[in-house]
Protein backbone atom coordinates (compact mmCIF):
# COMPACT_ATOMS: atom_id res chain seq x y z
CA UNK A 1 0.00 0.00 0.00
CA UNK A 2 2.87 2.35 0.76
CA UNK A 3 4.21 2.02 -2.79
CA UNK A 4 0.84 3.17 -4.17
CA UNK A 5 0.95 6.25 -1.97
CA UNK A 6 4.53 6.92 -3.04
CA UNK A 7 3.68 6.60 -6.73
CA UNK A 8 0.73 8.90 -6.23
CA UNK A 9 2.99 11.68 -4.93
CA UNK A 10 6.10 10.97 -7.03
CA UNK A 11 5.18 13.33 -9.86
CA UNK A 12 4.64 16.26 -7.52
CA UNK A 13 7.79 15.42 -5.55
CA UNK A 14 9.89 15.47 -8.72
CA UNK A 15 8.21 18.63 -9.99
CA UNK A 16 8.77 20.52 -6.71
CA UNK A 17 12.41 19.44 -6.60
CA UNK A 18 12.96 20.72 -10.12
CA UNK A 19 11.11 23.94 -9.38
CA UNK A 20 13.40 24.52 -6.37
CA UNK A 21 16.47 23.84 -8.54
CA UNK A 22 15.21 26.24 -11.19
CA UNK A 23 14.60 28.89 -8.54
CA UNK A 24 18.26 28.61 -7.50
CA UNK A 25 19.47 28.90 -11.09
CA UNK A 26 17.31 31.95 -11.75
CA UNK A 27 18.39 33.57 -8.47
CA UNK A 28 22.01 32.96 -9.45
CA UNK A 29 21.40 34.70 -12.75
CA UNK A 30 19.93 37.72 -10.97
CA UNK A 31 22.80 37.78 -8.46
CA UNK A 32 25.28 37.95 -11.34
CA UNK A 33 23.47 40.63 -13.33
CA UNK A 34 26.43 43.02 -13.00
CA UNK A 35 29.20 40.45 -13.55
CA UNK A 36 30.98 41.06 -16.86
CA UNK A 37 30.80 38.13 -19.35
CA UNK A 38 28.37 36.18 -17.15
CA UNK A 39 26.09 33.98 -19.24
CA UNK A 40 22.54 33.49 -17.96
CA UNK A 41 21.59 29.83 -17.48
CA UNK A 42 18.30 27.96 -17.31
CA UNK A 43 16.92 24.51 -18.11
CA UNK A 44 13.95 23.20 -20.03
CA UNK A 45 11.57 22.28 -17.21
CA UNK A 46 9.31 19.88 -19.17
CA UNK A 47 12.28 17.88 -20.50
CA UNK A 48 13.92 17.76 -17.05
CA UNK A 49 10.66 16.56 -15.45
CA UNK A 50 10.21 13.89 -18.12
CA UNK A 51 13.78 12.67 -17.54
CA UNK A 52 13.30 12.66 -13.76
CA UNK A 53 10.08 10.65 -14.01
CA UNK A 54 11.69 8.20 -16.44
CA UNK A 55 14.62 7.71 -14.06
CA UNK A 56 17.16 9.46 -16.27
CA UNK A 57 19.37 12.07 -14.71
CA UNK A 58 20.35 15.04 -16.80
CA UNK A 59 23.91 14.25 -17.83
CA UNK A 60 24.75 12.25 -14.70
CA UNK A 61 26.95 9.20 -14.90
CA UNK A 62 25.55 5.95 -13.51
CA UNK A 63 26.86 4.91 -10.11
CA UNK A 64 29.15 1.91 -10.03
CA UNK A 65 29.07 -0.57 -7.16
CA UNK A 66 32.38 -2.36 -6.68
CA UNK A 67 31.28 -4.48 -3.72
CA UNK A 68 28.08 -6.30 -2.89
CA UNK A 69 27.63 -4.32 0.34
CA UNK A 70 27.75 -0.91 -1.33
CA UNK A 71 24.56 1.10 -1.32
CA UNK A 72 23.06 1.66 -4.75
CA UNK A 73 22.53 5.37 -4.25
CA UNK A 74 20.39 7.52 -6.47
CA UNK A 75 22.02 8.87 -9.61
CA UNK A 76 18.80 10.71 -10.47
CA UNK A 77 19.39 13.41 -7.87
CA UNK A 78 21.78 15.33 -10.13
CA UNK A 79 20.84 18.75 -11.37
CA UNK A 80 19.28 18.98 -14.83
CA UNK A 81 21.43 19.99 -17.78
CA UNK A 82 21.77 23.75 -17.82
CA UNK A 83 21.44 25.65 -21.07
CA UNK A 84 22.59 29.16 -21.92
CA UNK A 85 19.83 31.71 -22.32
CA UNK A 86 19.87 33.66 -25.58
CA UNK A 87 19.60 37.39 -24.82
CA UNK A 88 17.09 39.57 -26.63
CA UNK A 89 19.42 42.54 -26.39
CA UNK A 90 23.08 41.71 -25.57
CA UNK A 91 24.97 44.09 -23.29
CA UNK A 92 28.31 45.74 -24.02
CA UNK A 93 30.11 43.86 -21.21
CA UNK A 94 29.07 40.41 -22.49
CA UNK A 95 26.60 39.73 -19.69
CA UNK A 96 23.45 38.01 -20.97
CA UNK A 97 21.29 38.50 -17.85
CA UNK A 98 18.17 40.54 -18.61
CA UNK A 99 16.51 41.54 -15.37
CA UNK A 100 12.99 41.78 -16.78
CA UNK A 101 13.20 38.29 -18.29
CA UNK A 102 14.77 36.80 -15.17
CA UNK A 103 12.22 38.50 -12.90
CA UNK A 104 9.32 37.21 -14.99
CA UNK A 105 10.76 33.68 -15.04
CA UNK A 106 11.37 33.79 -11.28
CA UNK A 107 7.80 34.97 -10.60
CA UNK A 108 6.27 32.32 -12.89
CA UNK A 109 8.41 29.60 -11.31
CA UNK A 110 7.32 30.72 -7.83
CA UNK A 111 3.66 30.55 -8.83
CA UNK A 112 4.10 27.04 -10.24
CA UNK A 113 5.94 25.99 -7.05
CA UNK A 114 3.07 27.26 -4.89
CA UNK A 115 0.57 25.47 -7.15
CA UNK A 116 2.54 22.24 -6.73
CA UNK A 117 2.42 22.61 -2.96
CA UNK A 118 -1.34 23.17 -3.16
CA UNK A 119 -1.78 20.01 -5.25
CA UNK A 120 0.25 17.92 -2.80
CA UNK A 121 -1.66 19.36 0.16
CA UNK A 122 -4.95 18.51 -1.54
CA UNK A 123 -3.84 14.95 -2.29
CA UNK A 124 -2.67 14.41 1.28
CA UNK A 125 -5.90 15.88 2.62
CA UNK A 126 -7.89 13.52 0.37
CA UNK A 127 -5.86 10.51 1.51
CA UNK A 128 -6.27 11.49 5.16
CA UNK A 129 -10.03 11.79 4.68
CA UNK A 130 -10.12 8.33 3.07
CA UNK A 131 -8.04 6.82 5.87
CA UNK A 132 -10.21 8.35 8.56
CA UNK A 133 -13.38 7.13 6.82
CA UNK A 134 -15.15 10.46 6.72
Amino acid sequence: MLSKLDRNLQFHQQALGLRASRQQVLAGNIANADTPNFKARDFHFAAALENALAGRAGGALPLTMTASRHLAGDANQGAPSLLYRQPVQPSADGNTVEMDVEGAQLAANSIFYEAGLSFISGKIRTMMTALQGQ
